[in-house]
């Protein structure tokens, strides 16, 4: 594959098309435009009740933006459900890139001084697109999504990709849209400027979840 460089892929995504490789050990990389795709509504994210007493229960000093490299570094390692990895040495540097560049963006959620778990992704006007969470101490992963959809409300975002969809994903009321659904979403998207630092750093978990906007 020819170079692909930061710029090259801010205008992947703006096209809808984002690149994954085989495994962490090959170093090739593929574009993919799948004809479904992905997407939660942020009007309409399912918060399990067990999952916001926890989220109430503050059990992790949750973050943005402050590991960044760290978070995308444990999403690529081994997980006991996922013993491959697509996230290989040219993403990594190519995502650390995006960061500097204020495209992308992660948050991380600390237990006693340790990462526990986070997630990252890329942000594009009101578009952020998903890339990958790992969790290292239970239901860290998931607290971590739970202050994505908060922050992202709170910026004026109108898309989160989830490029696919999942058991897991599927619980938060991920789901499936066609090719020609997304595109019309995306630019709609692309059409407004989101905010990824509107949601103060020290909110409570209650006024996180005033910006969730949760379905039973």
């Amino acid at each position: 594959m020819s170079t692909i460089t930061p710029q090259i892929l801010l205008k992947a995504y703006a096209a809808g098309i984002f690149p994954m490789a085989e495994s962490a050990d090959d170093p090739s990389l593929y574009w993919i435009d799948p004809d479904q795709r992905g997407i939660i509504p942020l009007d309409s994210f399912h918060l399990p009740k067990r999952l916001r007493r926890t989220v109430l229960a503050e059990p992790f000093q949750v973050t943005a933006d402050t590991a960044f490299a760290e978070t995308l570094a444990a999403c690529a390692e081994e997980q006991p459900d996922r013993k491959t990895t697509w996230i290989n040495t040219r993403i990594m540097a190519l995502y650390n890139q995006l960061f500097r560049m204020g495209f992308c963006h992660s948050i991380e959620c600390w237990k006693d001084g340790a990462l526990v778990g986070g997630l990252y992704g890329v942000s594009i006007g009101g578009a952020f697109f998903g890339e990958s969470m790992f969790s290292r101490e239970r239901d860290a992963s998931k607290v971590a999504l739970v202050h994505l959809v908060a922050r992202l409300n709170a910026g004026g975002y109108k898309l989160l990709d989830t490029q696919f969809v999942t058991d897991h994903l599927s619980t938060f009321g991920a789901h499936e849209v066609d090719r020609e659904v997304y595109h019309q979403l995306l630019e709609g998207a692309l059409g407004v400027e989101g905010e990824f630092g509107a949601l103060s750093s020290d909110v409570s978990a209650a006024g996180v979840l005033q910006f969730v906007n949760q379905t039973s």
